[in-house]
């Protein structure tokens, strides 16, 4: 099985527009440079496992074991959240959807990628925030997230919800073929 960090399949590596892809496009780690940082597949990890861990020390340990049990659970559940949000390389789905927008039912001529591009990446941000939902248990909440962002004040959810739930079920079919019920990849 591909997974989402196999470059070798996708169309414009490297590029960006028939440009370079510079140092953004590629999401360098502010630490080592290395390209595929994903801050904030760790940051949410660190939130969910502080929060977890933080309930379950507190239950024994009281307030104080609850503030320890946050500190240490955010620590492992950042390592988690990390390796998660390793499985998502946000370089290679932008390169996957400036390529594939056009083949899609909802490409429009008068419609650029580049304003279709922030619905594609909440699609993909959202796929690993919600790993443990399907789409119809968490299309609510990534239409909340949707409508509260900046992106959302400016592209209205009826627009974006198509290539939301695109970048979404092209992970699905990427982790989970067998869950996914849908063509794998195919144009609608």
């Amino acid at each position: 099985m591909a997974t989402i960090t196999d470059r070798s399949n996708v169309q414009g590596i490297g590029t960006s527009g028939g440009r370079m892809a510079d140092a953004a496009d590629q999401n360098e780690d502010a630490i080592t440079g290395e390209p595929g940082s994903h801050p904030v597949g760790a940051g949410l990890g660190a939130a969910v496992g502080g929060a977890a861990a933080g309930v379950g020390v507190g239950a024994v340990g009281g307030p104080i074991g609850a503030a320890v049990g946050a500190v240490v659970g955010g620590v492992v559940g950042g390592l988690a959240g990390k390796e998660i949000a390793e499985e998502i390389d946000p370089t290679v789905e932008e390169a996957y959807w400036r390529h594939e927008y056009v083949n899609r039912e909802y490409y429009d001529d008068d419609v650029a990628y580049s304003q279709l591009k922030p619905a594609y990446r909440h699609g993909w941000e959202c796929r690993g925030r919600y790993a443990d939902r399907s789409w119809d248990e968490a299309e609510a909440d990534v239409r909340r997230d949707w409508e509260t962002s900046e992106a959302g004040r400016q592209m209205a959810w009826e627009r974006a919800n198509r290539p939301v739930r695109d970048a979404w079920e092209r992970l699905d079919c990427l982790f989970r073929p067998e869950d996914a019920g849908c063509g794998c990849n195919k144009p609608r």
